[in-house]
């Protein structure tokens, strides 16, 4: 014997391919049979049963093989020297000398001694009918019981013990001969199913309801803050898993963000009695909302201006977004509206009221007509998304990201519908990383936690805050969920830093992912196995010509091509060192709550007739003149905002 690096026992004994725990099994049921054998033999049978079984037995085997044998029977004798078969109430447990050496192991009973009975011996031997003789002792010292009546019980023990061993031997003689063949992992992650994953790792948080097991599979709770990932493609069964974790967090009584960009939550969990907020301009239900409300010191406009415009690729138009970014920074320190805001980006002269005497305005300097130009233009890029925000008048509600981290009331819904999601993408963004900002702080012990939920997170434009929430939230005890369909989506937002933000979530669900290098990441992540082989080399024209040598290699547990042929609704979880491969059902919940409400826009209407092409009438006077007022409405608030500066 000798011990490997690996801490393990090996031999140079040539393994056994047969199965040893099925004949350990049946070796320990005949041990179990014997033993009970013996019990009933020493405690259940009397002195003479004893005696005469090695007779009964050999009566009846040899009673099919031959008619006659001898046997030597036990007699008992008076003074008189008349003798008779020895009865049961003859003999008792002893011993009595016999002539022929051997002793008898009975002796004669004190009822036999008062019944005048002196001796006890065998007689000599004498040739007896097999069967008479088995059926004698059957009737006469044996109460009419056969060899099975009388050890029926026993040998039911037996095969008790062996019918409650063998589901284990052959489940370990299985697995034995698949190592034997396909090899033994040494080191590496472990395929598991899901009744094996509860059994490991006994969790006790969030959970998936799977087909193979009726309990849930479960993750730690400790584990719901390290963030929870979800890749594959549409229609594999991402949002079935969603439903899933929303309603859990729903029965917890826990807040939710939630990214719900086909308005197929919001139509499930959607609570207004719970004061769930939808934040999606173009529907009645979303509430007013400004970024000016969301500031509490002038540092923080800097992380509103940097949601709002996106670095490029392009280090040459760096200029054009981080000038914009600085402006619009500056602009928010004013307090201004989303009205105002849409109004100062198309008038220049306004913008330059108010970045005149800072170092903006020699960025946007007259005299640079073609670099102004590029400035302003960046910087109105996202009045179109600021336009379709709703006026304090016109929204029941008022909301900010700041209060609500505060109290944590309620859900909230980021909807969008696809024709529209393009314009919303930049508030969509926005909320979020507010949302992420502001709840990244330390929790107080009275604080539930919130879990964000983003589903197709490629659709959002690059989050400034997402990094930091998957490395650092943890402290905050605000879980992540992230569903996207590949690595390459996020490679093309975030760059070299996707691999990092994908590689934080502690526990990752794979489903089918048909993408050639996407199924191949997927691999590398659930990780590599050690594998012990065995290989063998047979010698032909010798009996012991066998040799074998032990071969380790390194190979993926989960191949690209299993996880691109996966079946809808099937997927790996990944925890630790544990894969659970496993598949679930579609959760139906009924949607109780409309999906988009329509909320009227001013100038939405077209000015032609999109069948026709012909122009509409001019709106009537009445219109015209209200829109008028509310044109000239804000102007005493502009000027009091110019007469700050």
């Amino acid at each position: 014997m000798t011990q490997t690096q690996w801490g393990r026992k090996e031999t140079v004994i040539f393994p056994p391919h047969s199965p040893i725990y099925t004949y350990g099994a049946i070796f320990f049921s005949l041990v179990i049979t014997g033993l009970c054998v013996y019990l009933h033999f020493a405690y259940a049978m009397t002195p003479l049963q004893r005696f005469y079984l090695p007779y009964y037995l050999r009566t009846g085997v040899a009673g099919m093989m031959h008619k006659t044998d001898k046997y030597q029977l036990l007699s008992v004798g008076d003074a008189e020297r008349r003798t008779r078969a020895a009865t049961e109430t003859d003999v008792q447990e002893g011993s009595t000398p016999s002539s022929e050496g051997k002793p008898i192991p009975l002796e004669l009973s004190g009822q036999a001694r008062q019944s005048g009975v002196l001796f006890l011996y065998r007689q000599p031997k004498t040739e007896y009918l097999n069967k008479p003789l088995h059926d004698y002792f059957e009737r006469s010292v044996y109460d009419g019981e056969s060899l099975w009546a009388i050890f029926r019980l026993p040998v039911l023990f037996g095969i008790a013990a062996l019918l409650l061993q063998l589901p284990f031997s052959i489940r370990k003689d299985i697995k034995r001969r698949k190592q034997m063949k396909y090899g033994r992992r040494l080191k590496g992650p472990v395929l598991v199913s899901p009744r094996e994953f509860n059994k490991a790792i006994q969790g006790d948080g969030i959970g998936f309801k799977t087909l193979e097991a009726e309990p849930m599979m479960r993750i730690p709770q400790r584990s719901e803050g390290q963030h929870i990932e979800l890749m594959g493609d549409t229609g594999a069964g991402k949002t079935t898993l969603i439903m899933q974790l929303l309603r859990q967090i729903q029965a917890r009584g826990q807040s939710a963000i939630v990214y719900d960009p086909a308005c197929e939550f919001v139509q499930r969990f959607y609570d207004k009695d719970r004061q769930d907020i939808i934040l999606n301009p173009l529907d009645k239900r979303c509430p007013y909302w400004g970024p000016s409300e969301e500031l509490r010191r002038r540092a923080e406009a800097k992380a509103i201006a940097a949601s709002l415009y996106q670095p490029t690729t392009d280090r040459k138009g760096e200029f054009f977004v981080e000038t914009p970014q600085k402006i619009f920074a500056h602009l928010l320190t004013f307090g201004p509206t989303p009205e105002e805001l849409v109004h100062w980006m198309a008038n220049p002269d306004e913008i330059d009221r108010r970045v005149q005497g800072t170092e903006m305005a020699s960025m946007i300097a007259k005299g640079a007509q073609q670099q102004r130009n590029g400035v302003l233009a960046s910087l109105g890029l996202i009045a179109d998304s600021l336009r379709m925000l709703p006026t304090k008048e016109k929204a029941e509600t008022a909301w900010s990201a700041t209060e609500w981290a505060e109290r944590r009331q309620g859900w909230i819904f980021i909807t969008s519908k696809p024709s529209e999601r393009e314009a919303l993408r930049p508030l969509h963004s926005l909320w979020i990383d507010l949302l992420v900002l502001r709840l990244l702080n330390e929790p107080k012990e009275d604080q539930r936690p919130v879990w964000f939920v983003l589903d197709e997170l490629a659709s959002l434009q690059r989050l400034p805050q997402l990094h930091t929430a998957i490395t650092e939230n943890r402290k905050s005890r605000n879980p992540l969920v992230l569903g996207f369909q590949g690595k390459a989506q996020l490679e093309v937002i975030y760059g070299h830093m996707a691999e990092v933000m994908l590689s934080q979530p502690a526990t990752k669900i794979f489903l089918k992912t048909t993408e050639p290098k996407a199924a191949e990441w997927v691999s590398n992540a659930i990780g590599k196995v050690e594998i012990e082989r065995m290989r063998e080399t047979h010698f032909d024209g010798t009996r012991s010509g066998k040799n074998f040598a032990l071969d380790r290699q390194v190979e993926p547990l989960v191949l690209d091509s299993e996880i691109s042929g996966l079946a809808d609704k099937h997927a790996f979880l990944k925890l630790g060192n544990h894969v659970a491969r496993f598949s679930f059902a579609y959760t139906d919940i009924p949607a109780i709550h409309p999906a988009f409400v329509p909320r009227p826009l001013e100038d939405d209407d077209l000015a032609f007739d999109p069948k026709t092409l012909q122009k509409k009438p001019p709106k009537s006077a009445p219109i015209v003149e209200e829109s008028v007022e509310d044109e000239d409405t804000p102007e005493p608030q502009r000027s009091s905002y110019s007469m700050g500066m």
